[in-house]
């Protein structure tokens, strides 16, 4: 994951916990109220606690997200006992340069389709809130809080092009 310089303290944090993590698990709630979870390789975090990724405008989950532009995303790695938890505001995308500056080889399993085949979307999560798991202490610890918890609960969200 490409990790660019943080704006703030919270965002260095984050950055530095799921820096070394290739795969989250994006959760989604579906029309009928289902919470549905699938792993998405993040490709960036940018200067603002961005959180980039690649899919198809097809995927089930894009519908998801123009119902409910908020989402859920984590990441594990158990191993050296990481365990972070974000929510954000979801954007997609189309910005070829933006797609170039993030496409990598590693993304063919994930994306049957080319950088520039015109499936191929960017989907951004502007992260308002992350915590993370402190399992020395038995302890969750907030990363970043939102500034207003609750204000975009109902966005709905228009495609935008960029």
């Amino acid at each position: 994951m490409d990790i660019h310089p943080q704006a703030t303290p919270e965002l260095k944090s984050l950055a530095e916990r799921v820096g070394a993590i290739e795969t989250a698990m994006l959760t989604t709630l579906d029309a009928d109220g289902t919470l549905r979870s699938r792993p998405l390789r993040t490709l960036q975090m940018d200067a603002e606690g961005g959180l980039w990724f690649m899919t198809t405008i097809s995927s089930p989950k894009i519908g998801a997200i123009d119902e409910h532009r908020r989402v859920s995303v984590s990441y594990c790695r158990p191993e050296r006992e990481i365990y972070v938890w974000a929510c954000g505001v979801t954007q997609i995308l189309r910005d070829e340069v933006k797609a170039r500056e993030l496409w990598t080889p590693a993304l063919r399993p994930w994306l049957a389709a080319r950088r520039d085949d015109p499936e191929v979307v960017l989907l951004k999560v502007t992260v308002e809130e992350a915590e993370y798991w402190d399992a020395h202490r038995r302890v969750v610890l907030p990363l970043v809080r939102a500034a207003h918890r609750h204000e975009h609960a109902r966005l709905r969200n228009p495609r935008t092009s960029t």
